[in-house]
């Protein structure tokens, strides 16, 4: 069972003291889109992205800036990095070396521009999201930069899985990227809705930080089950039989 989660535009590049960490598997793919950003101008950036000129200026340095071999002098873990909503409710500031171990085989970050990195994998600071309509040498946008690479990544992971299971706790944005005839694995949709006058309704905020809670509760519950997953019950999350499919979950909250 392998979960995957989104990135976050925020990012904490604070020293930590967890010293264990890998590299990204995918970075060969990750340098050639630094190569092709590297050439837009803040301007640009700011165009393509459709943020401020602050922003695409401090991106544009970091582009600049971003260089190998990764090293924890340079990089962060890709797990301790990303802060936001999802990531609120992953604790994972007080995991231990046996929580991050669970973690680097049952979780992937699906990124822009690092394709999927599992939780201890060394990223420098970025911005690209999975959306971005980037021109490259395989298309004109990220999910034709990564065709089916990600995809056949993950399939590596589950190669010794004798019931593969993928859990889908991204984005639809970045879970476009994943490509499901191609993926050796069954795909589970977990979804949450809360109950806004009798009616069960996804609300943005409170899903992503869901998200973030699930995701904790399978890595320190070492859940390698789906069964499992339905006993979710923080913060007044259920299992909702009735809403629920063979490829998608809901937990409602009232």
């Amino acid at each position: 069972m392998i979960i995957v989660i989104s990135p976050s535009k925020t990012l904490d590049l604070s020293n930590n003291q967890f010293q264990t960490y890998t590299l990204p598997r995918q970075l060969e793919q990750s340098q050639s889109l630094i190569d092709t950003v590297k050439q837009l101008s803040t301007a640009e950036l700011s165009s393509l992205m459709k943020i401020s000129d602050k922003l695409s200026q401090l991106n544009w340095q970091r582009y600049k800036d971003f260089n190998t071999p990764f090293s924890l002098s340079n990089a962060k873990q890709a797990l301790l990095t990303f802060k936001g909503d999802v990531y609120a409710g992953i604790d994972s500031d007080h995991y231990n070396s046996e929580d991050f171990e669970f973690a680097q085989q049952h979780l992937r970050i699906l990124s822009g521009l690092y394709g999927a990195l599992r939780p201890l994998d060394l990223i420098q600071a970025y911005r690209l999201e999975m959306g971005t309509r980037l021109p490259n040498k395989q298309g004109k946008n990220l999910y034709e930069f990564w065709g089916s690479q990600v995809t056949e990544l993950i399939n590596q992971d589950f190669a010794n899985s004798v019931s593969p299971t993928l859990i889908n706790l991204a984005s639809n944005e970045y879970f476009k990227v994943i490509k499901p005839k191609l993926l050796n694995a069954k795909i589970l949709t977990l979804a949450f809705k809360e109950n806004k006058a009798g009616v069960y309704k996804t609300i943005g905020i409170h899903a992503k930080r869901a998200r973030g809670l699930m995701t904790n509760f399978i890595i320190k519950n070492r859940l390698t089950e789906t069964e499992g997953i339905k006993a979710f019950a923080l913060e007044g999350y259920y299992f909702n039989l009735a809403l629920s499919s063979d490829k998608e979950w809901v937990f409602c909250r009232d």
